[in-house]
């Protein structure tokens, strides 16, 4: 149940993060002044860690969602489904470090 509730929630914060992104990219044919008043605003520790939190939710989504077309696509899906969880959980979290570090670095450089 906890992977159906974390898929549910990192759906519905990539489509949040679309619409946003959308939305400041837009404003560039709006006001180039505003747009570029936006991103520098993004240029933030903050924001660098909810970069990180979208790795997390993308990864997460695109892992689960392939092991939940596994359960509903092959016939032996239904039985292997908490192995491919166990799978789902240990190639998140080795895309997940490898990123932190990443991302770690790129904010050590540009916030200090």
């Amino acid at each position: 149940m906890w992977s159906w509730v974390l898929h549910r929630i990192t759906g519905a914060t990539i489509f949040f993060f679309l619409f946003v992104h959308v939305l400041d990219t837009a404003l560039v044919r709006v006001s180039p002044q505003a747009y570029n008043s936006v991103m520098a605003s993004y240029k933030t520790p903050i924001v660098g860690l909810m970069e990180f939190g979208l790795v997390v939710a993308v990864s997460y989504h695109a892992l689960n969602g392939v092991r939940i077309i596994l359960i509903d696509f092959w016939s032996q899906g239904p039985r292997h489904q908490r192995l491919m969880l166990w799978v789902v959980g240990i190639v998140w979290l080795l895309i997940l470090v490898p990123a932190a570090v990443v991302l770690g670095i790129h904010m050590w450089e540009h916030f200090r």
